[in-house]
């Protein structure tokens, strides 16, 4: 994630361990992927605790954009600042592959150089990213434009094949009412240099970089 970051800006983001309670002044928060804490209990339900997440609960009430990935999507979730929550994968096997995502609502400061409707490729590796919405939950979601990307296949088409991992109406990223939080399952950083083989998830960084600007 930081080498996506220093690859697009010319600039390395300054590193925040878990255990510190301070963030410095920041445009942008990164939660990133990992397996934090072994993934034991449920995945990001200890980091969720860590000491620096207070600050990171403060800056989200001030509104300062936070980006989670993977293990950080669901820490946002287990700190209820995004609704819903991540099971077990369907088949009870951990995913490491390519996926299609289609972006579903764009025109916010996350997403702007994609349209709606656009298709990216990037790679998912999770064991727990089946996302779960009750029906309240995925009402809300729709009503207030905060799916942000589904499973689809290569054509951009939402089917049972594409849902690798089971989530509730295909969602593979969702924002938070404000639009200022933005939680997925799948890595773009790992598909914004040549050597990792795709393009497509620079688009993603270059919208939060040119939103910072």
């Amino acid at each position: 994630m930081a080498m996506a970051f220093s690859s697009l800006t010319g600039r390395t983001p300054n590193l925040v361990w878990h255990k510190d309670t301070n963030l410095p002044q920041s445009d942008l928060i990164v939660l990133p992927g990992g397996f934090s804490y072994g993934d034991y209990l449920r995945c990001g339900a200890m980091a969720a605790h860590s000491p620096i997440m207070k600050d990171v609960i403060r800056e989200a009430g001030k509104g300062t954009r936070i980006l989670g990935v993977c293990n950080g999507f669901q820490m946002l979730i287990e700190t209820q600042l995004l609704p819903g929550a991540l099971l077990r994968n369907k088949t009870l096997k951990f995913i490491c592959k390519q996926v299609h995502l289609r972006a579903e609502n764009t025109q916010n400061g996350f997403a702007h150089k994609l349209g709606d409707g656009d298709v990216i490729k990037v790679p998912v590796a999770h064991g727990d990213g089946n996302y779960f919405a009750n029906a309240d939950i995925l009402k809300s979601l729709d009503d207030n434009q905060q799916v942000a990307f589904r499973y689809c296949n290569e054509h951009g088409e939402i089917t049972d094949e594409s849902n690798l991992n089971g989530s509730t109406d295909n969602i593979a990223g969702i924002y938070n009412k404000n639009k200022t939080i933005l939680g997925m399952m799948p890595h773009p950083e790992n598909a914004t240099q040549i050597h990792q083989g795709e393009l497509q998830g620079a688009p993603l960084f270059e919208s939060i970089l040119n939103q910072a600007a």
